[in-house]
């Protein structure tokens, strides 16, 4: 099965260099070619460029005004000729085997989208590190419509720090949406499910990813996930909300930091947690705010321009 890579970079500075290493030492286990890697570069300002460069990947440099998370992925997957078609983010460093482990996930032909398990990195704060683990199982699983009624909107999770998709899938049924603010993965699995495909999801295949984000970031970055909810209801419509999983969340942190005797996080914690749903409520209403005002909302100005 032979497989492509595709990674959006802007500004990536170190992390995306050692994201760009510990993809060659894959690529290398794996006697893969470099140039199976795609880097769309959104005019960088930075040396990420000459990383690429430096390990043999390809590079389209395209402005920063032209990015967008679906649509420059979807002119990944143009420029790639993969059966399979993986996605990564420049922060998110690949872990041994991960190749090998993430594609065998298309040995069942009912699987179109598969995503790994994300690590925390190494100066993941409490928050960071329990936000992984609760997210990303150690167990592996596959998830397809009849899954629905009991895992509502979390049937169709996936996240493209570190996601792969089955090409003709994705062609069929229309790639991304070219024009999101976020959340174009959720997007396409929902598609996919709904066409009578599943979402794999391989706890054996990993990167090391996670933000150590402040709690006004946090506010910012699910505004936009309710804007992203606003512009796309069908989602909503046909999968359900995320209630009770947030609740869940919540508990959950609360105990791992209490376990963990990170008592002094618990204050931030509901300081981030209630900044969360504060956040997400009002992008689900963007459409009445001032468009001055949604820019100092959103965590992703360029959207807006």
């Amino acid at each position: 099965m032979n497989v492509n890579f595709v990674v959006p970079v802007y500004n990536g500075g170190k992390i995306w260099e050692q994201c760009a290493a510990a993809l060659h030492d894959c690529l290398v286990a794996e006697q893969l070619s470099p140039q199976q890697v795609l880097v769309i570069d959104s005019s960088s300002r930075d040396n990420s460029r000459d990383v690429a460069a430096r390990y043999g990947f390809r590079c389209r440099t395209i402005t920063s005004a032209e990015f967008n998370h679906g649509g420059t992925r979807n002119l990944g997957v143009e420029m790639s000729d993969g059966d399979v078609v993986v996605f990564l983010t420049q922060d998110a460093i690949p872990q041994a085997d991960f190749i090998r482990k993430i594609v065998s996930a298309f040995d069942d032909e009912q699987v179109a989208v598969a995503y790994g398990r994300q690590l925390p990195h190494d100066d993941a704060n409490p928050l960071a590190r329990h936000a992984r683990g609760f997210n990303y199982s150690t167990r592996s699983y596959v998830m397809g419509i009849s899954d629905k009624p009991l895992y509502g909107i979390k049937t169709v999770f996936t996240s493209n720090s570190f996601a792969a998709y089955r090409a003709k899938v994705f062609r069929r049924l229309g790639g991304f949406p070219s024009d999101t603010i976020l959340s174009e993965d959720m997007y396409l699995a929902a598609l996919a499910v709904l066409a009578g495909y599943r979402v794999a999801y391989v706890a054996e295949a990993a990167v090391k990813h996670s933000h150590n984000y402040t709690p006004v970031e946090e506010f910012k970055r699910y505004f936009d996930i309710g804007v992203f909810h606003c512009d796309e209801k069908w989602i909503r419509e046909e999968f359900g909300g995320a209630g009770g999983e947030g609740t869940r969340f919540i508990f959950s942190e609360l105990r791992y930091l209490m376990k963990e005797n990170h008592y002094r996080w618990i204050p931030r914690a509901c300081v981030h947690n209630a900044l969360k749903i504060a956040g997400y409520k009002l992008g689900q209403h963007y459409q009445k705010i001032p468009q001055g005002l949604i820019r100092k909302l959103s965590m992703h100005k360029r959207f807006w321009q």
